[in-house]
């Protein structure tokens, strides 16, 4: 065999979709994480800069906040070692299911662990649906302040009867101090570069958050392809065997 047929027989073995999946799984859980990190941080600043009067009106939120950046740091790690986990198994089944080495066999603890990746695949499938549509919140809470912001200005005269109270959105508890900010004050939490920043910060992270669920997709569908044609050779192997 020469060198040409032995690199297309390798190039044969590549996983290429769970390839694509890891790639597009990194990215996405790269961007969701970095940019909620510093979206988070951000957001904090916001309230304490124009919205909160006093620091134990939105002690528990800081405290939430601190918590998000603790499951950021999870969330990151386990995608890391998940990913290159599914990323061997994905060579490991891709092989035996093309049947590269003749003395390749597939055994009940190999099926097993395929099984269970399918699995696990599914229910991470389903929790970043939820992670998805949970990203969408700041982005649509950030619109209505933007559009509020935008508002002020054509408003004129009566710029000061737009206001923005962040207590109707859950963040602060209804029994804290006044938490509404109007006309010019309004504009300013708009201009401000928190703000700014913080805003594309949660659009990035929420299509973050949407690649990784198409790289789960992704993985979904590979490994019950791989797992389904092992277990068919299984049942194959054991027909023919006398």
């Amino acid at each position: 065999m020469g060198c040409f047929e032995c690199c297309i027989k390798c190039l044969g073995g590549v996983p290429y979709a769970s390839l694509v999946a890891t790639i597009l799984c990194f990215s996405g859980v790269a961007l969701f994480c970095g940019c909620s990190h510093v979206a988070l941080s951000g957001t904090l600043t916001i309230l304490q800069s124009h919205f909160s009067k006093k620091a134990t009106d939105h002690d528990t939120l800081a405290e939430i906040i601190q918590l998000m950046h603790y499951a950021i740091y999870g969330i990151a790690s386990f995608f890391l070692l998940y990913g290159i986990i599914l990323l061997a198994e994905g060579f490991y089944t891709t092989s035996a299911v093309k049947e590269l080495h003749s003395e390749f066999k597939t055994t009940v603890c190999g099926r097993c662990i395929s099984g269970l990746f399918v699995f696990l695949t599914y229910i991470l499938g389903v929790v970043w649906l939820g992670v998805f549509g949970a990203s969408t919140v700041p982005v649509f809470l950030f619109y209505n302040i933007w559009s509020a912001c935008a508002a002020v200005k054509p408003a004129g005269a009566d710029a000061d009867t737009i206001c923005v109270d962040v207590r109707q959105y859950g963040i602060v508890p209804w029994d804290k101090g006044l938490t509404s900010v109007c006309g010019t004050k309004l504009s300013d939490v708009c201009n401000s570069s928190e703000f700014y920043l913080s805003y594309h910060l949660y659009i990035v992270a929420c299509a973050g958050a949407g690649a990784t669920v198409i790289a789960l997709l992704i993985y979904m569908m590979a490994t019950t392809y791989n797992f389904a044609v092992l277990k068919f050779k299984s049942r194959e192997d054991c027909c023919t065997k006398f």
